[in-house]
């Protein structure tokens, strides 16, 4: 038996070694080298470093520009991800139907996904330039002068809007599956209990998918925090600093960081506890409401 036991252990241990090289090499090694940088101070290449103290990780996370750049990406998450899952869910439902040419629709509607940030950046840059933008003149007034990009208190707007649509192709295929799986005959059970369509949504459909809903909240809040392409190309962190996500703060250009690669280790070191922790926050607050039953 313990012959046995041994030899299903060499076996496993045989099949995930390639996976557990795999993340030691590209995971785990990047990130103790993170922590070990993020206590020192460097030039931009980490060529000639000097030990500190790793007291830097508690003056970086007590910094104005931390703390400022830490409120932006939460406004910035607040913004897109309640939005990008309301939007998902909707498109979902109404391409959740079995008639003609629906699937030209779910077609359109999951385009998105296959456009990188920087293709769908450039786009809104275009379409709320000033000058040539077809929004711009549409929307008139301020996205006209000095723009929806340069613009303090809409700036942050502009760019969610331009992540929100990036991320709708993804949002709305990770619902559709979660609608596929739904048992069609509690939808004819709640029919002819009386229940209309809002009922049938609310009390069948949403506590249904609700593990997707879960999966999709968690997936967009790390973008959220981990969105730099798009405020790179369209504000570069401005006007004054409105758009400077906590990624932005570690990798812009122009920064107290841009210089400092030990100080961009402890960014981004935080970040990564930032975002450990908001994901258990979000299972152990979302677990209870999650519905895992057939």
């Amino acid at each position: 038996m313990k012959k046995r036991r041994w030899r299903d252990f060499g076996l496993a241990g045989l099949m995930l070694g390639p996976s557990a090289a795999v993340l030691s090499l590209f995971v785990i090694y990047p990130l103790v080298k993170a922590v070990w940088y993020g206590h020192q101070r460097c030039d931009a290449s980490l060529s000639k470093c000097r030990t500190t103290s790793w007291h830097q990780y508690i003056d970086a996370f007590r910094s104005n520009e931390f703390q400022d750049s830490l409120i932006v990406t939460l406004k910035y998450a607040l913004i897109t991800v309640p939005i990008g899952l309301v939007l998902g869910i909707s498109l979902a439902v109404l391409a959740d139907k079995h008639i003609k040419g629906i699937g030209i629709f779910r077609t359109i509607f999951s385009s998105t996904v296959a456009t990188s940030v920087a293709v769908a950046s450039v786009m809104w840059f275009f379409l709320l330039n000033p000058s040539v933008g077809i929004l711009a003149d549409w929307l008139g007034g301020s996205a006209k002068t000095p723009g929806l990009l340069q613009k303090q208190g809409l700036a942050l707007w502009a760019v969610s809007a331009s992540s929100i649509w990036a991320n709708l192709g993804f949002t709305f295929i990770v619902v559709t599956a979660g609608l596929q799986s739904v048992p069609k005959d509690l939808y004819e059970s709640a029919y002819v209990d009386g229940a209309n369509g809002w009922s049938r949504f609310t009390n069948v459909t949403l506590p249904m998918i609700s593990p997707t809903l879960l999966f999709a909240s968690v997936v967009l809040v790390t973008r959220a925090f981990q969105s730099f392409g798009e405020i790179d190309l369209l504000t570069a962190g401005g006007p004054k600093g409105e758009t400077t996500t906590l990624t932005y703060l570690a990798y812009g250009q122009g920064l107290a960081t841009s210089n400092d690669g030990g100080l961009r280790a402890t960014v981004s070191v935080l970040l990564f506890f930032v975002l450990l922790i908001l994901a258990l926050v979000q299972f152990r607050g979302l677990e209870k409401r999650v519905h895992y039953g057939n």
